[in-house]
């Protein structure tokens, strides 16, 4: 009787393994009945429920989960039908709770969907994570993250995350980011493609901190437009504090911040970046925005140097430089520029012993305010000019000393006599 129980248990388990995905290895199961698979009620419940390697297929639908992933995934929004085709995470009905912490500042945070410490990539398409209804109302105190990579890897693609703003009005806090990529012991090295981000408090796509690696490709990233002071300044695509990556074919708009004195906002912002591991920002639509490339530093030498800025299109620079460069040893080649408000290029000093050793080459300038190439070491040398292609530009090439005065904001100083940059929240 004992042998034949133990045979009957032995046969169930083997069916529900073929069942599972044929080996007992990985699976393919489905959230959702939209399918014929093995289903489950909730994402979080499939997570934990199959082994390391397997699918999960999401049906259309909405699900108020926050999802917690330490393994190697695919999951997958399955669009069915003509009616209705969007896997969407949204908050819980009592509203989003902390789940992390940040790998650098310990602060807490609450991720919608978070990959954390797995040992294999996890890939994530054809899904939505929406932040709208998240409950923290007048709090600082919680970072909401969409999509939270620690010490972890993967792919996103095809994936839209929004509304990623506390309390769903926008506000000071330095929180709110759609996709963020962060890493301490371990290493994250993630590729964010053919997504849309949008409405967030404070950055769209974020990686931070040595071991991250970041490959930003063929995005939609839109920020809230003109801000006035008060509220977060926005960064479209931010590499920061010892990250790595390529940021290319993206079309980012809309970042700016209303009081140039005090605060700046980035259609792409790389703020002590990897040093001079090849980095490059190549063939962006940028534009509607404060500073649509910004390269910063406050430790010259060590972070930010050697990046290599080509092919990008840039349009409408609000207040400041379209390439604001205040690293080192960095190339900016092959980008046509329209309508900067102050300067092309400019090769900036103010983060001190920086500006230097750039070359700046084959660039077309249409309608810039003052400067193609705005030059704070004087002409010293250290930086060299190739060919560039001019339109309707007062000084091709000029010095902050002599030129570039003029005041671009409403009661603002001139660009060229004040350090603007400011330093990413932490």
């Amino acid at each position: 009787m004992h042998i034949t129980r133990s045979f009957t248990f032995s046969c169930l388990a083997l069916v529900v393994l073929i069942a599972l995905g044929g080996q007992a290895f990985s699976a393919t199961v489905a959230v959702g009945t939209c399918t014929t698979l093995i289903n489950f009620a909730t994402i979080q419940l499939a997570v934990n429920s199959v082994p390391a390697g397997s699918t999960i297929e999401i049906c259309p639908g909405t699900y108020p989960e926050q999802v917690v992933i330490s393994k190697k995934l695919t999951l997958i929004g399955f669009a069915i039908g003509t009616t209705q085709d969007a896997a969407v995470i949204v908050p819980p009905a009592g509203g989003v709770v902390m789940n992390a912490t940040d790998v650098s500042t310990s602060a807490p945070i609450a991720a919608q969907l978070l990959v954390e410490n797995t040992a294999g990539p996890v890939k994530i398409s054809n899904l939505t994570v929406d932040g709208l209804g998240n409950g923290l109302v007048n709090s600082c105190a919680l970072n909401l993250d969409g999509i939270l990579f620690q010490n972890a890897s993967g792919t996103l693609n095809h994936v839209a995350v929004r509304n990623q703003i506390p309390g769903d009005v926008l506000g000071g806090c330095q929180t709110g980011d759609p996709i963020y990529v962060e890493s301490s012991t371990g290493t994250s090295v993630v590729t964010i493609e053919n997504s849309s981000v949008h409405n967030y408090n404070k950055n769209g796509i974020t990686g931070r901190y040595a071991g991250t690696t970041m490959t930003v490709t063929g995005n939609y990233v839109q920020g809230s437009g003109l801000l006035p002071y008060g509220l977060a300044a926005q960064n479209g695509i931010e590499l920061a504090f010892g990250a790595a990556g390529k940021i290319s074919g993206n079309t980012v708009i809309d970042n700016f911040y209303g009081d140039p004195t005090f605060n700046t906002a980035s259609d792409i912002l790389l703020y002590d970046a990897a040093e001079s591991s090849g980095i490059t920002v190549t063939n962006n639509i940028l534009g509607n925005s404060q500073v649509p490339i910004g390269l910063y530093t406050d430790t010259p030498g060590t972070y930010g140097d050697g990046v290599t800025v080509t092919g990008n299109k840039i349009f409408g620079t609000g207040t400041w430089d379209a390439i604001d460069v205040c690293t080192n040893s960095n190339i900016v080649t092959g980008n046509t520029i329209f309508n900067s408000a102050e300067s092309a290029v400019h090769l900036d000093a103010a983060c001190v012993g920086t500006g230097t050793h750039n070359i700046a080459t084959g660039n077309t300038i249409l309608e810039s305010a003052c400067a193609g190439i705005l030059d704070d070491t004087g002409g010293s040398g250290s930086n060299s000019y190739g060919t560039e292609t001019y339109y309707t530009v007062p000084f091709p090439i000029t010095y902050s000393t002599t030129a570039c005065t003029t005041p671009e904001f409403a009661g603002a100083v001139a660009h060229a006599k004040t350090t603007h940059k400011s330093r990413p929240s932490e």
